[in-house]
């Protein structure tokens, strides 16, 4: 039976089980991910508070 383990978040390889990432640069590779979701984010709400803004406006 294999030992307890968990997969890399990033690449999928198998590594111990209290760790998230294999490797420095999974874990930098998925920072930027992290980021770069995040600024998407801001963004997606500013375009929907404009929106809002104009149609409140347009009336």
């Amino acid at each position: 039976m294999p030992e307890d383990h968990r997969h890399c978040v990033v690449c999928g390889k198998a590594i111990e089980q209290d760790k998230y990432f294999c490797s420095p640069s999974c874990e930098d590779i998925f920072k930027k991910q992290r980021k770069r979701m995040a600024r998407s984010r801001l963004i997606m709400m500013l375009i929907f508070v404009a929106l809002f803004v104009l149609i409140l406006f347009s009336v």
